[in-house]
């Protein structure tokens, strides 16, 4: 089968978007890992889906696969690429659009005065355990595990803002384990629909460096949701503002966040790499 695609991505993180509101579009697992594998497919850390919309409200559908074929309930990096996409795709003319996610809806929203940067909605972050989840914890400002890849202890933050995040503070990020913790965080029983697992280096209070290693895509070059919640922890700790700066390995991101009750909301570019179709055996829509 031939299926009609555009590479995207949003300071590295990197996408193939896919239009299922002209055919729809179903992918197993094994066909979303076909996509994804950087040496026999297009190559990708998430699969994007435009669908017709679930809601009255909402102007369109957007599903998240990962690399691993498994699905997500947020990706912000995405979500600028899916604005972006939708428009010159001729779907629509709005700037500001609602979408149907997993788990609820998001606004996105094209930047004045900048051609390709969006700024995302990406809901209220929620702290209670259960709802993240963490397991086998009552709700704390930081949360301490000690059986972690033979260490003796590693302390974090936690929250969800669509996905389920773990933060922990380091003092640089360059020489932060990320290749060791990351999985083992990822995977770890005390998170059991996996995490996001981020490495925060606060700069100052409006500026942090951020590495993340994604659940189902491992370390990539910038996380939107892992950005707003590596913020979302910073400001609920006291150590920064309600704007802040983040450096990823893939460019600049900039979080804004009012508190509680209010929802985080992420800005940054959105890029296309091209176009093209993709022709597999290995791919079953």
């Amino acid at each position: 089968m031939a299926l009609a695609f555009t590479k995207m991505h949003g300071l590295g993180n990197d996408f193939v978007v896919l239009d299922g509101t002209r055919r729809a579009i179903t992918l197993d697992a094994a066909s979303a890992r076909a996509i994804a594998d950087r040496h026999f497919g297009i190559g990708c850390d998430q699969i994007l889906i435009v669908d017709p919309p679930r809601s009255p409200e909402a102007d369109f559908g957007y599903r998240i696969l990962n690399a691993d074929g498994s699905e997500s309930g947020q990706c912000g990096n995405g979500a600028r690429c899916f604005a972006r996409y939708v428009r010159e795709q001729g779907l629509t003319d709005k700037r500001r659009i609602v979408v149907d996610i997993r788990d609820g809806q998001m606004v996105l929203e094209q930047l004045d005065g900048a051609e390709h940067r969006y700024r995302v909605a990406l809901g209220v972050p929620v702290f209670e355990p259960a709802d993240i989840p963490l397991a086998g914890f009552e709700r704390a400002a930081d949360y301490c595990l000690t059986d972690v890849a033979g260490r003796q202890a590693v302390d974090f933050a936690a929250l969800a803002i669509g996905n389920p995040h773990a933060i922990i503070q380091v003092p640089d990020i360059d020489s932060a384990d990320v290749a060791v913790l990351g999985p083992a965080l990822e995977s770890h029983p005390a998170f059991p629909e996996r995490v996001n697992v981020g490495f925060v280096q606060v700069v100052a209070r409006d500026h942090v460096r951020l590495r993340v290693f994604e659940r189902g895509a491992g370390e990539t070059l910038a996380c939107g949701s892992g950005a707003a919640a590596a913020v979302v922890a910073g400001i609920d700790a006291g150590r920064l503002d309600p704007h802040v700066a983040v450096d990823l390995p893939g460019g600049r991101a900039e979080v804004d966040w009012a508190g509680h009750g209010e929802p985080v909301f992420l800005s940054g570019p959105a890029e296309r790499v091209f176009d093209g179709k993709l022709v597999s055996s290995e791919v079953r829509a």
